[in-house]
């Protein structure tokens, strides 16, 4: 079975780019900046002189750091002694703040040199830092949250391997998600500063799981995880944050089969279900609110691929929401197909098989089946779209007890024997499309001097193959040797006379289910991969 891909699309990551495009000094603690003018253009005035003075090339060395983390430990410091000597007197502590601002803000300059990253650590500074992010003052937090976040920049960190490493590594010995979950629980989003704020911090875990994949697993065991489940119940219809939610929730269930079980235990399958369900009857309004959409339904089917969350999927009635969806022409009706297929396949898909027969979901279901629609903004791509469908009735048939195969292989007789027609067409669309894969294959080893060198591996030429369409031609083969076997006469006897119309032979089938049978399965399970192999020879071996 294919995986889903969870890449970042690069518009969603350039907008966020865009959006960072500020002076870093812009902003000053907002509960103390009716108190004295604010010091940024003083410091972008700094930042000018350093620039005129030195020039592009050496404005920060070793030395230069040194002051500036020198520099911050004592406006640190001297915030921490007046808050404890004069607690009950903001006023006392008020110009300490707004100079530990400042200073977190001057620490920006230190995201050029990542070479150098090595000595801030040394220094003891991301320690401060970090600290910091339990900081009374939301603001001096907020503020933190934004250097992290420029210093862990993807582009800045694969500038510096060495140093990179060593700041992430210092970052994940201080527990820096958890501190950034606790701040996520206090920030108020209706004000724009903590808005932003929780944007930062989404971005930091993207960023650190970017460099560092396995950390997502981290992430989610220090509470992030849980706290995204609670956003995305916390609001319906679209806000920027919620995207940038969805967008992280499907990072840390991309290749961590923990945290997708972990999202089954949070009730996180019913908290994805809400959200898909706003979406049944209506149209997202932006592209923006469609990214969302299309994030959660992908979060629902990689949670689908933790056995254990099929069952909550069947007991939260996710199959009645989806064939609502297919009904209407709405664009979850994508969704609602791809989340099927997850639900559907292999062995742990047997429950939701048999109860989407016997809840009438065949009638629904077919009708998609039958026709697939016309190029548009709210369809998938056409071969993606006969992919599921295909897939979901192959599944049916695997997994469907004798009641409700019989069920199945009557669709099949319907309106004499119009769907095994479909079936034929869709067979012989992408036996096509496949043969005109091997062909031009042949045509560039041909064209090649040294033919030896440059013949593509096995591996290469069948995954070549199953871009070309295979897997949907596999899957039309084994519905129509399923229908031949196990169906009824005439749909048996329409099957042969469509092939002796073209001119093809049964043959044809049983080399593709040969073809399958030696792929088909988990690798990593062998003997339930064996036994389906000898299931699909079995199969063939009958036609």
């Amino acid at each position: 079975r294919r995986n889903i891909t969870m890449e970042k699309s690069s518009a969603s990551a350039k907008k966020r780019k865009a959006a960072k495009i500020e002076s870093v000094t812009e902003r000053a603690p907002k509960r103390l900046a009716e108190e004295r003018p604010s010091p940024a253009s003083q410091i972008n005035e700094d930042l000018l002189k350093m620039v005129e003075q030195h020039g592009e090339e050496d404005i920060l060395d070793a030395s230069a750091v040194r002051r500036l983390l020198l520099a911050f430990e004592k406006k640190s410091l001297k915030n921490q002694e007046m808050r404890i000597k004069f607690p009950e007197n903001p006023e006392k502590f008020m110009e300490s703040e707004l100079e530990l601002h400042e200073g977190v803000h001057e620490l920006h300059a230190i995201a050029t040199v990542p070479e150098l990253y090595p000595l801030v650590v040394d220094l003891n500074a991301i320690n401060s830092l970090l600290g910091l992010l339990t900081h009374e003052n939301s603001d001096i937090a907020i503020a933190v949250i934004d250097l992290i976040q420029e210093l862990t920049d993807v582009d800045t960190l694969n500038e510096s391997e060495e140093g990179a490493h060593i700041l992430i590594d210092s970052l994940v010995d201080g527990q820096v998600v958890e501190l950034l979950v606790q701040n996520l629980e206090r920030l108020d989003e209706s004000i724009k500063e903590d808005s932003d704020g929780v944007h930062n911090a989404l971005g930091v875990v993207e960023n650190m799981t970017d460099f560092r994949p396995e950390l997502a697993k981290l992430a989610a065991d220090q509470g992030l995880l849980a706290w995204i489940l609670k956003r995305l119940r916390a609001t319906r219809g679209f806000d920027a944050n919620k995207l940038y939610a969805s967008e992280i929730l499907a990072i840390l269930l991309q290749n961590e089969k923990a945290n997708r079980e972990r999202v089954g235990e949070l009730n996180g399958v019913d908290t994805l279900l809400q959200g898909v369900a706003y979406y049944k009857r209506r149209d997202p309004q932006s592209s923006e609110e469609t990214e969302v959409v299309e994030n959660l339904f992908d979060c629902l089917c990689l949670s689908l691929m933790a056995a254990p969350n099929r069952e909550r999927f069947l007991e939260g009635e996710g199959l009645q929401l989806m064939i609502i969806m297919l009904r209407e022409k709405k664009i979850s009706r994508n969704g609602a197909l791809k989340v099927l297929n997850h639900a559907l396949t292999g062995v742990e898909g047997a429950s939701n098989c048999n109860a989407f027969i016997e809840i009438g979901g065949l009638g629904t279901f077919f009708t998609h089946f039958m026709k697939t629609p016309k190029k548009s903004k709210k369809a998938l791509a056409e071969s993606e779209y006969e992919e599921h469908v295909c897939s979901i009735i192959a599944s049916l048939l695997k997994n469907a007890r004798d009641a409700n195969r019989a069920r199945l292989f009557q669709k099949f007789e319907e309106d004499d024997c119009l769907k095994v027609e479909r079936l034929m067409e869709l067979n012989f669309k992408y036996l096509t499309k496949v043969r005109q894969v091997d062909e031009r294959t042949r045509e560039e080893n041909s064209c090649e001097e040294d033919y030896a060198t440059t013949k593509p591996q096995d591996d290469e030429m069948y995954l070549r193959r199953l871009d070309g369409g295979l897997f949907v031609l596999q899957l039309t083969s084994y519905i129509i040797g399923e229908v031949c076997v196990g169906g009824p006469l005439a749909a048996n006897e329409r099957v042969r006379t469509i092939l002796n119309q073209k001119k093809a032979s049964i043959e044809e089938i049983k080399t593709v289910l040969a073809e399958y049978a030696n792929n088909v399965g988990d690798p990593e399970n062998k003997e339930a991969r064996e036994a389906e192999k000898k299931r699909i020879l079995s199969l063939s071996s009958k036609l």
